[in-house]
């Protein structure tokens, strides 16, 4: 039975999106599965939401840290008393697995605990000043109305990543989430509401990148735009926001790699290589794309991860038995077969899977089989672009210093595993790999929220998401000298 939601949330008033336009939301498993209907956002809706960020701004700011970080708090546990249906709807709304589900919802929880414990941090420094009687001090002050874009893979813990920090900073937001699940985006939403966050504090807008996302981008009312998504649309938003001169926080595309070594532990190597590759069906930021592995243990390794890849289970994340979900969208899988032709005519081999899965459980739905390559070499498209699906492939390397060069010679630098038991290789790879998040004897997949997330290169622009750095997208450093010599007292020794 299809949800209908109409209206928009600007100000603690739910209002009727302005165009009247309105979009579906499908199950991505079942495409005769009409979850919801939401309303189209426009220019019109994202001011209004703006506005109302605009009015709650000032008291929202003058309310103590702690104060703030207890609504946060409040939605942890809302989040955890929801978990199996939240989870349910994920499974049908997005596609995960019901296990990947909870997954998601766990890390939302979890760094709601988390940001809450910020609240009463947020610390700055104090320091010594070079003249007597002076004191000194930093601390964070709100960067101000918040604009924040959030993707369909990780539709709890993507959007907890941002506004929980950016509400516990003191900022106030308008938050846009991917068209493909609003609907747990909006269950997010009525938690604060629960909660008893005051109007105008977080505001909410369904709509697709063109016109709402823009509009968000674009009101010059906002002053910081967190972004999740593609490079390509990522690059627009910083271009944006750089002839804005306002703050923006990006964190775009990924080709990622596993490193195998000859002395790695084969099994959890190759667990890890099928785990990385197909959770979420690839569709995730740090998923496995690339396989980089010793000659000497090639052979073995490639037999083992295809028997392992040849029990893995396509179906419906509703199915507790399914290893591999639908992808997101019909333009989404036509995209990745896309990406596997490209491989071939490459050269590449296809040893397992290429192809979608059409008929019986499968025919309604966006399934691929988990496609595995042999013969990739670094200098292939499909080893050098984001594919985003549930495709990975085999590179031959005789060295850590081949594996090193390889992993970098992408564009893009978020996450990196080596599976070794040689200390030397390992703080070889620890030291050499231009990637923000490096395992070892670890998949490349399995953020943990205490720890600085993003990447390197085109993976973002420098910022990180969760662990203590998360304040930093939505808060300026203000430095505060208070002189209490009762005269004047002049800097760098001038008299």
């Amino acid at each position: 039975m299809a949800e209908e939601h109409l209206d928009i949330l600007a100000g603690g008033r739910w209002i009727t999106g302005h165009s009247g336009d309105t979009f579906e939301d499908r199950n991505p498993a079942d495409r005769d599965d009409l979850v919801a209907v939401f309303p189209a956002g426009d220019t019109v809706d994202v001011a209004e939401c703006v506005e109302a960020a605009r009015a709650a701004y000032p008291a929202w700011a003058a309310t103590p840290a702690p104060r703030r970080a207890d609504y946060v708090l409040r939605v942890g546990l809302a989040l955890e008393r929801d978990k199996e249906d939240l989870a349910a709807l994920m499974a049908r709304e997005m596609g995960k697995t019901l296990k990947e589900s909870r997954a998601d919802i766990q890390e939302g929880i979890d760094f709601a605990f988390y940001m809450a414990g910020e609240g009463r941090r947020m610390f700055g420094v104090t320091t010594k000043s070079e003249l007597p009687n002076k004191f000194s001090m930093t601390l964070r002050h709100p960067i101000g109305i918040a604009g924040l874009i959030t993707p369909w893979n990780f539709p709890i813990a993507i959007p907890a990543w941002k506004i929980f920090p950016a509400l516990v900073s003191g900022c106030t937001v308008v938050f846009k989430p991917a068209e493909d699940t609003p609907l747990l985006a909006l269950r997010l939403v009525r938690m604060f509401e629960e909660a008893g966050l005051p109007d105008g504090v977080l505001n909410f807008v369904t709509g697709f990148g063109e016109p709402a996302g823009s509009a968000l981008v674009d009101h010059a009312g906002v002053r910081c735009v967190s972004f999740t998504g593609s490079l390509q649309v990522g690059r627009q938003v910083a271009e944006r926001c750089g002839r804005a001169m306002k703050r923006c926080s990006l964190e775009l595309g990924s080709k990622n790699i596993l490193i195998v070594m000859p002395d790695a532990d084969l099994d959890l190597a190759v667990e890890a290589g099928a785990w990385g590759a197909f959770a979420t069906s690839g569709q995730r930021c740090t998923a496995t794309s690339r396989i980089a592995v010793h000659g000497r243990v090639l052979g073995e390794y490639r037999k083992r991860l295809l028997e392992r890849v040849a029990t893995m289970k396509v179906g419906p994340g509703t199915d507790p038995g399914v290893e591999l979900a639908a992808v997101i969208n019909e333009r989404q899988k036509a995209r990745i077969l896309e990406y596997i032709e490209i491989g071939r005519a490459e050269g590449a081999t296809v040893l397992a899977g290429g192809h979608a899965l059409e008929t019986g459980e499968h025919a309604k739905g966006n399934f691929i089989a988990p496609t595995v390559f042999g013969g990739m070499t670094p200098g292939m498209r499909i080893a050098q672009e984001e594919i985003f699906g549930p495709v990975t492939g085999l590179i031959e390397i005789g060295s850590v210093e081949e594996a090193i060069e390889v992993a970098n010679s992408v564009q893009y630098g978020l996450s990196a595993a080596i599976y070794t038991h040689d200390v030397s290789s390992a703080f070889k790879a620890i030291e050499g790999l231009e990637f923000g998040v490096v395992y070892v004897n670890a998949p490349t997949i399995g953020a943990e929220v205490q720890l600085p997330f993003g990447g390197m290169k085109c993976t973002g622009n420098g910022h990180r998401e969760a662990g203590p750095t998360a304040l930093d997208e939505f808060t300026e450093w203000k430095a505060v000298s208070v002189d209490f010599s009762g005269k004047l007292q002049k800097a760098q020794g001038v008299e």
